[in-house]
């Protein structure tokens, strides 16, 4: 699986270590997401370390192939689009790319190097968040929320 991870906190009173692990997570900025293999070396101590800013769980293939088609860009802020996949990357189309990512076929954070974003920018959830946004989950919004990461990025296209 892959994680999906949000930022939904912004700079001022977070400590330096915070700040340098979104750095190293590329969430420079308010709402936005990234894909990082559940696997990767380090991730769950990063994820540990910023928890205090951010919000994470396990993405769905659906989900993720609808958040790389409305919020995937390519350098220059184009769109990702199925011909692109095609001719690039030769796959199918965003549907397969979605799902290799979510299997950890294929990492997005390295697909940069032909030209994709590595991060997605999102709105604010429509309707609010339903519970503060400096407290730990369930309780809050922040940390590790599961498969309930789906309905959180789907309300915030």
């Amino acid at each position: 699986m892959a994680y999906l991870i949000i930022r939904i906190r912004g700079e001022p009173d977070q400590r330096p270590e915070v700040r340098a692990t979104l750095n190293e997570l590329r969430l420079r900025r308010i709402f936005t997401a990234v894909v990082y293999p559940d696997n990767m070396q380090g991730i769950k101590e990063m994820l540990r370390k910023a928890q205090p800013a951010i919000t994470w769980g396990e993405v769905s293939p659906d989900v993720l192939a609808s958040l790389i088609a409305r919020r995937g860009r390519l350098v220059g802020d184009k769109p990702i689009t199925d011909e692109w996949v095609k001719e690039r990357l030769k796959l199918s189309g965003l549907r397969e790319l979605a799902e290799k990512v979510a299997n950890n076929e294929i990492k997005y954070y390295k697909l940069d190097e032909v030209g994709v974003k590595p991060f997605f920018r999102l709105h604010p959830p429509s309707g609010g968040f339903k519970r503060s946004v400096k407290k730990l989950y369930p309780a809050g919004e922040l940390g590790y929320r599961g498969k309930e990461i789906n309905d959180l990025v789907l309300r915030m296209f």
